[in-house]
């Protein structure tokens, strides 16, 4: 009975969750991959679904204009390989999906199929129609974001979890 309560906390901190381990140090010879080359394979990848059809709009991650410069050459060729087509937005269409801050000053790269881009310049126009009408509020705000997010083919469960955010 002397050891009971040792065992007792033995078996106490036994059952502890364990102390996070220290992630594993790069060797030397792991690949370093660059930021370019990470971002025209996610681009790559988004050619491939809007080329195949899976999805109808697809966006490359909102860069400075200088990074964009520094591989728009390169990503059109992805694209154009995938059968998709790109243009560059260097005037993001803001809608209540996604925070301002995230393309303010920004380029995008949209990824798309015929006729998407005429859709997205149509959303464009009556969003800045309502804003001069002074009606972008309420369900005319929320329909302009809903649009945008079929536009890049989310799904509408998913598009009305993101208004509620």
């Amino acid at each position: 009975m002397r050891y009971a309560w040792m065992l007792a906390l033995v078996a106490f901190y036994a059952c502890q969750t364990p102390p996070a381990a220290e992630p594993p140090a790069a060797a030397a010879s792991d690949p370093v991959i660059d930021e370019r080359s990470y971002q025209l394979g996610v681009i790559g990848g988004f050619a491939e679904v809007v080329g195949v059809g899976v999805k109808k709009l697809a966006l490359s991650s909102a860069m400075s204009p200088d990074d964009m410069a520094g591989l728009r050459e390169e990503a059109e060729k992805i694209v154009a390989r995938n059968n998709a087509q790109c243009f560059l937005e260097t005037n993001f269409l803001v809608t209540d999906l996604f925070p301002v801050e995230v393309t303010e000053g920004k380029h995008v790269l949209f990824i798309y199929l015929d006729p998407v881009k005429d859709e997205y310049m149509a959303l464009k126009a009556r969003k800045q129609q309502l804003i001069d009408d002074g009606e972008y509020e309420g369900e005319a705000r929320k329909e302009i974001a809903r649009e945008m997010g079929r536009l890049l083919s989310y799904p509408e469960e998913r598009i009305e979890a993101m208004l509620a955010e």
